[in-house]
């Protein structure tokens, strides 16, 4: 299938981007306590062979979910392990102390939450621009390099290419940073795409 699209509407990975963002703030507002706020930096169409390498070898924590409805594909939350654990224990309340070395189970649980959250944000935002519904699988937490998770992820496509859409969640009184990256499918995307009057 050609991944060609009229260019009015290329303004539609915007505002599902907007809308996600939007959305994914407001409720870490509420459930965390903590004031976020989301920045979206840009979208990049990256090969898939290049994608290890963009993302780094740094260890982080990562929460990843697979759509399971169209457009299919992937989103991971990536956090350094200080951001992690000050979005958990925002998350739980003051309940726990932090695991000296790893993540407790407790701490696990939230950030998985902390995922679900930021999923739901970013896929009723997608489903509003999209004028539908996207079912998606349970959040899941991995530690270690970047790379390793996203290859686990894209690395077996056929497609040459994954779009990228690189935003990040900031609560600035915390000196919390999350970066966010999604990998729908392309042509799925694009075919719903072409069904939305602009």
């Amino acid at each position: 299938m050609s991944l060609q699209i009229d260019i009015r509407k290329l303004s539609l990975f915007n505002r599902m981007a907007k809308q996600g963002a939007n959305t994914v703030a407001n409720h870490l507002n509420q459930m965390t306590g903590m004031q976020t706020e989301m920045e979206i930096t840009k979208t990049n169409f990256i090969d898939i062979r290049d994608i290890r390498n963009h993302m780094g070898h740094e260890k982080q924590v990562g929460i990843h979910i697979e759509l399971v409805e169209q457009p299919y594909g992937y989103i991971l939350f990536l956090f350094s392990v200080g951001s992690a654990k000050k979005l958990a224990h925002g998350m739980m309340g003051g309940m726990g102390d932090p695991a000296e070395k790893g993540f407790s189970d407790m701490e696990k649980s939230a950030v998985q939450e902390i995922g679900n959250i930021m999923t739901s944000g970013f896929i009723d935002g997608w489903a509003n621009v999209l004028r539908t519904t996207i079912d998606f699988s349970t959040p899941t937490f991995t530690y270690g390099p970047a790379s390793r998770t996203v290859e686990s992820l894209v690395g077996h496509r056929d497609d040459d290419v994954a779009m990228v859409l690189d935003s990040r969640v900031r609560v600035p009184d915390s000196n919390v940073e999350v970066k966010v990256y999604t990998f729908p499918e392309l042509e799925q995307l694009v075919r719903m795409m072409r069904k939305i009057e602009v």
